[in-house]
C-alpha cells in the first residue's frame, strides 16, 4: 500500500471503523452515486430521510403498507422529476430485500419503528452495507451492544439519526465547556413537550386491514396482536413492545449535545423520580428520571435529569409546580424544571419546548433540542466569555451528507456507533428506570450490562423474538 492510501486508510478507520472491504468507497466509489434502500417509509422516512437518499441512487423502498411506499414514490418524483421511479424496487418484507438485492446496494437507511431497527441493520451490516439507523437506535441494550460490535468486526460506515450531532452548536457548546466557560458541570436538567403514553394499554377497537397490509411483517419480532389505529402509523411510539417513549424519541438529540461537552459515558445508576400514567403495556403520561454519573478524568461527578410530558392542569391542578402554557385551548402545562421557569422569568426569555440547561460552579448554558441556540445565561456572561478557538471539525453539508462522505472513505460519520451506541443505552436506561418504579434506584453495571441490585429488570436489557424473528 503506497504512504499517502496508508495514512487515508488509517484515517478513516478511526473509532474502529475500518473501511477496508465495505462498500461504495475509495475512488471507484467516488464516481458514481451511492446505491441506497430505505427502509421503512413512515413520516421521518418518507417525508425526510427519502429526499437525502435522492442525492445518491434510490434503488429499493421496504415498507409493509403500499400507500407509504407510494406516497415516498411520489416524494422522489417530487425531489427528482426526472427520475425513473420505475425502476426502484418495492417490498412489504425487508428480508425479502436482502434476499433479492444484497448484493446491488451500498446502504441502507433504516426508519422502521424502533422494534424493527436491530434486525435489518444486522442484515446489512453482515452484507458489507453501510448503515443510518434512526434515534434511539435500537429497541434494546443489548441490541445497540450488538450493532455496535458488528459494524466495527464487518468495517461498514455507520451513524445514528441524531442530526442536531452534526449542527454548528453541539461543537460550541463543547468550545464553550472544555475552555471552562461555566466551571466544573453538576448538574444538566433536559426537558421535551413530547408525550410519552397513553391513559392504559387497552387498544382501541380492532380494525380491518388496509388493502394490500402486510400486517405481520410490520408486527415482525414483538408480540402479535390485531390491526390498531394506535400502532400505525405513529402511536408505536407509546407501547412498550415497539417504541421506546419519548426519552427513547427525543433523548439521543437533547441529551446529545451534554453527552458530548461532559465527556459523558455509562452512568452509575438512574431512577424515575417521578411519573404519571402509564403500566405493563405503554409508557406513562409524564416522568422525571435522573441519571448519576461518576467523574471522568478531571471532570466532576454530575446528575443528568429529564422532564418530559405534559402535565394536565384539570387532572392535577395547581400541584403541578413545573409548568409553562404549551395549549391554551387544550389546557396544558408543559412539564418541566423549575430552575427552568425560574430562569425564564428572571431574564425575560423562552428556552424552547426542548432544550437542556448545564449548570456549573460558574455559569449556565442552554442550548435547543437539534444542537441550535448554544448560549451563556444571562446574555451579558455570553458577550463577555473570550470566543474560543474551534478545535472541533465542522459538517459540511446535512448529517446524511456526512455519512455519504463516510461511506466514500473520508472521515468516519460524527455518530457513527462507537460514538452513538453508548448515547443511546442511557435513554434505553431510562427505560429500564421507567419498568422499575418511582423512587427505585437502578444500580448499573455497564462492563457486565446488568442492573445489579434489581436482577429481575435484566429481562429488559434484551429482546425476546418472536418465532421467525431473530438476530
Amino acid at each position: 500500500m503506497k504512504r499517502r492510501d496508508f495514512i487515508k486508510t488509517t484515517a478513516a478507520g478511526i473509532g474502529g471503523l475500518s473501511v477496508m472491504g465495505a462498500r461504495g468507497q475509495g475512488a471507484a466509489g467516488a464516481k458514481k452515486p451511492l446505491r441506497i434502500a430505505l427502509i421503512g417509509c413512515g413520516d421521518r422516512g418518507g417525508r425526510q430521510l427519502i429526499v437525502e437518499c435522492c442525492k445518491e441512487q434510490v434503488v429499493a423502498l421496504a415498507d409493509p403498507d403500499p400507500a407509504r411506499i407510494a406516497f415516498t414514490l411520489q416524494q422522489v418524483r417530487k425531489t427528482l422529476p426526472s427520475a425513473d421511479t420505475g425502476a426502484i424496487k418495492t417490498f412489504s418484507d425487508y428480508r425479502k430485500l436482502f434476499d433479492v438485492m444484497g448484493k446491488d446496494l451500498d446502504a441502507v437507511f433504516i426508519a422502521t419503528p424502533n422494534h424493527q431497527h436491530a434486525i435489518p441493520a444486522l442484515m446489512a451490516i453482515r452484507r458489507g452495507l453501510h448503515v443510518y439507523v434512526e434515534k434511539p437506535l435500537t429497541h434494546t441494550i443489548q441490541e445497540a451492544r450488538l450493532l455496535r460490535e458488528e459494524a466495527k468486526r464487518h468495517g461498514v460506515v455507520t451513524q445514528l439519526g441524531n442530526h442536531g450531532h452534526s449542527n454548528e452548536g453541539c461543537r460550541r457548546l463543547c468550545e464553550y465547556i472544555w475552555a471552562g466557560a461555566i466551571g466544573q458541570v453538576r448538574e444538566v436538567y433536559c426537558w421535551t413537550s413530547r408525550c410519552n403514553g397513553l391513559p392504559d394499554g387497552n387498544h382501541s377497537p380492532a380494525l380491518p386491514l388496509p388493502q394490500g397490509f402486510d400486517w405481520d411483517s410490520w408486527i415482525g419480532p414483538a408480540p402479535f396482536r390485531d390491526f390498531h389505529n394506535d400502532l400505525h402509523p405513529h402511536n408505536w411510539h407509546l407501547w412498550r413492545d415497539f417504541g421506546n417513549a419519548a426519552i427513547g424519541n427525543m433523548g439521543c438529540h437533547i441529551i446529545d449535545p451534554a453527552f458530548w461537552a461532559l465527556k459523558l459515558q455509562a452512568p452509575e445508576a438512574v431512577e424515575l423520580e417521578d411519573v404519571r400514567g402509564g403500566d405493563s403495556k405503554v409508557w406513562p403520561i409524564t416522568t422525571r428520571l435522573r441519571w448519576d454519573f461518576p467523574a471522568r478524568g478531571e471532570m466532576a461527578p454530575v446528575k443528568v435529569y429529564w422532564y418530559d410530558g405534559l402535565a394536565h392542569e384539570l387532572e392535577y391542578g395547581e400541584q403541578t409546580v413545573a409548568r409553562r402554557w404549551r395549549n391554551v385551548n387544550k389546557r396544558e402545562w408543559q412539564y418541566l424544571p423549575p430552575l427552568v421557569l425560574e430562569l425564564e422569568k428572571k431574564y425575560d426569555r423562552n428556552f424552547g419546548r426542548n432544550g437542556s440547561l448545564l449548570i456549573g460552579d460558574k455559569g449556565i448554558m442552554t442550548i435547543g433540542e437539534f444542537g441550535d441556540a448554544c448560549r451563556m445565561v444571562p446574555e451579558e456572561a455570553h458577550r463577555a466569555f473570550p470566543i474560543p478557538d474551534k478545535i472541533l471539525p465542522r459538517v459540511k453539508g446535512t448529517h446524511q451528507d456526512d455519512f455519504f462522505r463516510a461511506c466514500r472513505g473520508g472521515a468516519p460519520a460524527c455518530s457513527n456507533f462507537e460514538y452513538s451506541a453508548p448515547l443511546a443505552e442511557i435513554a434505553l436506561l431510562g427505560n429500564i428506570a421507567m419498568i422499575a418504579g418511582r423512587g427505585r434506584r437502578v444500580e448499573w453495571d455497564a462492563a457486565a450490562m446488568r442492573c445489579t441490585n434489581m436482577p429481575e429488570l435484566n429481562a429488559y436489557v434484551k429482546t425476546t423474538y418472536r418465532e421467525g424473528w431473530s438476530l
